[in-house]
């Protein structure tokens, strides 16, 4: 009996092992961060009209480096030719970006709130929000597929 369990047990192993080759997401979060956040960038275009600035919300871009979290504003700054910049909306606020009067920004503040990493895809909620009026947020997923990171799904969870 168990000499016969033993090949089962040891093919069972290989066939796992071979279904868990591929990219680990952890290694790649920068780029399925800013594939996420161009997500929340092309839709609902209206609220980029006339915008002057991005402002990325870093502060959960847990497993990201300084160094990829640069790249990410780079890419923002190179894709959409407006000021890009890292902060959250205390900061905006600080720095006088939110305006009390229209109760929204000048630009828009993306994030991304929750982020669940499995094997070979990454399940994402995040955010634009421009205005009270103008905002929405949505479920996005990144899955490593024909050797790259794209964007598989995307739905609108919430807009107001």
């Amino acid at each position: 009996m168990k000499t016969r369990l033993f090949p089962l047990l040891l093919i069972f192993t290989i066939l796992l092992t071979a279904c868990n080759a591929g990219e680990n997401p952890k290694d790649h979060l920068g780029e399925i961060y800013t594939i996420a956040l161009d997500a929340l960038m092309e839709e609902d275009k209206a609220l980029n009209s006339d915008m002057t600035f991005i402002s990325i919300d870093m502060s959960d871009l847990d497993g990201v480096d300084e160094e990829q979290k640069k790249t990410i504003l780079r890419h923002f700054k190179d894709q959409y030719k407006v000021e890009v910049m890292d902060s959250t909306m205390d900061d905006l606020e600080k720095k006088g970006y939110y305006n009390p009067e229209k109760m929204g920004l000048e630009g828009v503040l993306l994030r991304i709130e929750k982020v669940d990493v499995k094997s070979k895809d990454v399940s994402l909620e995040g955010s634009k929000f421009k205005s009270g009026k103008g905002a929405i947020g949505m479920r996005l997923a990144v899955d490593y597929e024909n050797g790259e990171w794209q964007l598989t799904e995307r739905n609108i969870k919430w807009k107001s």
